[in-house]
């Protein structure tokens, strides 16, 4: 893997801002060990580029221990692009502050609804077809239609997918809730805590048994996965427009040209209803957000530097790279040239982009819609971005809340025994080991875990970004 210093985009970023930045990347895997080593010495780098919510405590945290720095007399005073930026955008400005109104990062930001919607359910479209079925909405007919699967199509494992299926809500919307937080009305409800936990864990416990899902569900991976759909032991699964649909598809059909993959709509609770829930993104999500630390000698520069990403120039580099190289205007659309989308020497066009932009990774710039109507270029992969982006999820969705440091170290222990004990109980009920008769000793194990608890906190910092 070579340093991003040493690519064309790190060189036109140098020539356009005049600042010679030296990259250094954490091995891949180990980016939050490695930032607790780096946070643990005095010698920081001026500038670090991560998701500060992941940080121990939170941005709060981060800033009040004097690791980074407090950015609002920065953004006022030497980014004038940023600053325009929030001010056309106030309810982005609103996710990019602590509860004390500090700005801390440069953010990453989705420019684009387009750009929220990436993973869902993807479905054998030949098979639906082969055997004149309709596209499922409920859970009834996803039952029907998996148990055809099976019976007509021979498939071991009608359904199969990774742990973190949930988290968005594929099926489990059906019922109101996801394996996580949402809000509803106002209140913070944690998923599998929730009465409607139960009826999920039954459905789904019954499919199992009767062979529709994977019956190694607990210890599917990546390999296993990919393997169970192109050897046609699986017709649905849950994934990514690019690194799932896309690259299924393509192996797909060098076996077996009919084979097709489509975008499956998030599961309904009625016929012919809007999803309730589904996979959504937030426009500014933490992700990738540019801290300038304490140990930095000249913060004004670093913050002119950061500041670039957000001018009509630096938007054009971070997301289609150098003109005349990486893409042309044509009709006034920055459309990629073959470097990209038929790299020369062979890299695939993920690693073509890594060259020359950063649209398809993150940092601190406004990501652009025309990224992804050109990443994404078979017709399954767009019209994926219209299925999977109709839902209601926006209005249940936590926003980019922040604890205090208290909460913090109060809620981590919490939520990790609360966490572990929910991952291992799903998978026994789903799989038989336990029975649901024993759900109510599950509940009662929750609560005294501090389930309860952690909704509180949860709720009180909820309450307190509505105030922001």
């Amino acid at each position: 893997s070579e340093n991003l210093g040493t690519t064309p985009f790190a060189k036109e970023l140098t020539k356009e801002t005049g600042v010679n930045v030296e990259f250094i990347h954490p091995p891949i895997g180990q980016e939050s060990e490695q930032l607790n080593i780096v946070l643990a010495s005095d010698d920081l780098p001026d500038i670090i580029e991560t998701n500060w919510y992941g940080f121990s405590g939170g941005p709060s945290k981060a800033l009040s221990d004097g690791f980074i720095m407090n950015l609002n007399d920065l953004i006022e005073n030497e980014s004038p692009n940023l600053k325009k930026y929030l001010s056309e955008h106030q309810d982005i400005d609103k996710n990019l502050k602590t509860d004390d109104n500090e700005y801390y990062a440069y953010p990453f930001i989705r420019g684009d609804e387009k750009l929220l919607v990436s993973r869902g359910i993807i479905i054998r479209q030949d098979w639906l077809d082969e055997l004149g079925m309709d596209m499922p909405e409920t859970i009834d007919e996803w039952h029907n239609v998996l148990t055809q699967f099976k019976e007509k199509k021979g498939a071991q494992s009608p359904l199969s997918y990774q742990d973190g299926m949930f988290r968005d809500g594929e099926f489990i919307g059906a019922y109101g809730i996801t394996s996580d937080f949402t809000v509803e009305d106002g209140k913070v409800i944690y998923g599998p805590y929730d009465p409607r936990y139960k009826d999920f864990l039954a459905e789904f416990a019954k499919w199992y048994k009767e062979g529709l899902i994977d019956q190694n569900i607990a210890s599917v991976d990546g390999k296993s996965l990919n393997a169970n759909i192109l050897n046609g032991r699986t017709g649905a699964t849950f994934g990514y427009a690019g690194s799932g649909l896309g690259t299924w598809l393509k192996a797909l059909n060098e076996k077996d040209a009919k084979a097709n993959l489509a975008a499956a709509p998030h599961v309904s609770a009625k016929k012919g209803e809007k999803p309730k829930l589904g996979a959504y993104d937030m426009q500014y999500a933490g992700i990738g957000g540019a801290a300038i630390t304490t140990s930095c000698k000249n913060p004004s520069l670093a913050a002119r530097f950061l500041d670039f990403g957000y001018s009509e120039k630096g938007n054009k580099l971070y997301n289609f790279g150098i003109e005349g190289e990486s893409y042309n205007m044509v009709d006034n659309y920055p459309t990629y040239t073959d470097i990209i989308l038929k790299n020369p020497d062979g890299l695939a066009i993920g690693a073509a982009m890594g060259q020359y932009i950063r649209a398809n990774q993150m940092g601190p710039f406004v990501q652009d819609k025309e990224y992804i109507e050109q990443y994404y270029a078979i017709p399954q992969q767009q019209e994926a971005l219209d299925i999977w982006g109709n839902s209601d999820m926006k209005s249940y969705q936590l926003p980019q809340i922040t604890f205090t440091a208290e909460e913090s170290s109060e809620i981590a222990s919490i939520k990790n025994n609360v966490k572990t004990y929910v991952d291992e109980s799903t998978i026994k009920f789903i799989t038989g080991i336990d029975d649901l008769s024993k759900y109510d000793e599950y509940v009662s194990n929750l609560k005294n875990f501090g389930a309860d608890r952690m909704i509180e906190i949860y709720q009180a910092a909820y309450d307190r970004y509505m105030k922001r």
